[in-house]
């Protein structure tokens, strides 16, 4: 990792501890849902990438997992099944041929060399029924203030025209991080909601009633 990249590193992993110290009854950082116009009748797909289900190991091992009702996931997966819940979407887990570590110092190296290489890890698991869908929910954690690799392959194999994507994000101190712009230049004909939500990891858990009160305000 290049030196100014870890001095980055240090930074964020100390804003996390503040964020994590300074919360309140885990609750999320939810952005402000505003006026966004938001098509709620159309069939719903939640679609997510986490690394603890890529990792190779069993989730529970892994540095990226949450424990919600006693069962450990990919913080990712936990948000992903909140959304699907509220909202009666299906559910579809984005799979790569990439094994991810599950030690979370080797995986911030890993994240950082996919990003440098400008690597399109391979898709193993795919949407084959994306025609059925009008508003697609996308969420990933944050890795180096941008969305992991695996995403811009997602884009790339998928044509959103004519759909909304909604956003998601967890994180260690990044928040969205721009990518819901980033995700509307790589799907230019889908209308792209800039109001996504966004927890840090520490508070993914406990996210459920944030998680509900954002979709409210987007009108689910």
């Amino acid at each position: 990792m290049n030196p100014i990249k870890k001095m980055v590193l240090c930074v964020l992993l100390t804003l996390a501890l503040i964020a994590a110290l300074a919360s309140c009854g885990g609750k999320g950082d939810t952005a402000d849902p505003g006026s966004a116009d938001v098509d709620t009748e159309g069939k719903i797909l939640v679609a997510y990438f986490s690394a603890a289900e890529n990792s190779g190991v069993d989730a529970v091992s892994s540095a990226s997992v949450v424990t919600v009702d006693g069962e450990a996931k990919g913080v990712s997966q936990a948000v992903a099944e909140m959304i699907a819940e509220d909202t009666g979407a299906d559910l579809f887990s984005i799979r790569t041929s990439t094994v991810y570590p599950a030690n979370m110092g080797e995986l911030i190296d890993y994240a950082d060399k996919e990003q440098d290489d400008n690597a399109r890890p391979e898709l193993t698991s795919h949407i084959e029924n994306l025609d059925d869908y009008a508003t697609v929910f996308i969420g990933f954690p944050i890795w180096w203030y941008d969305m992991p690799q695996v995403m811009y392959s997602f884009f790339d194999e998928y044509d959103f025209s004519g759909k909304t994507i909604i956003p998601f994000t967890v994180h260690n101190g990044s928040r969205l991080s721009g990518t819901p712009a980033k995700i509307a230049e790589l799907e230019p004909d889908a209308t792209v909601i800039s109001d996504g939500f966004t927890v840090s990891m520490q508070n993914a858990a406990n996210a459920a009633e944030d998680v509900a009160e954002w979709l409210r305000g987007l009108g689910f």
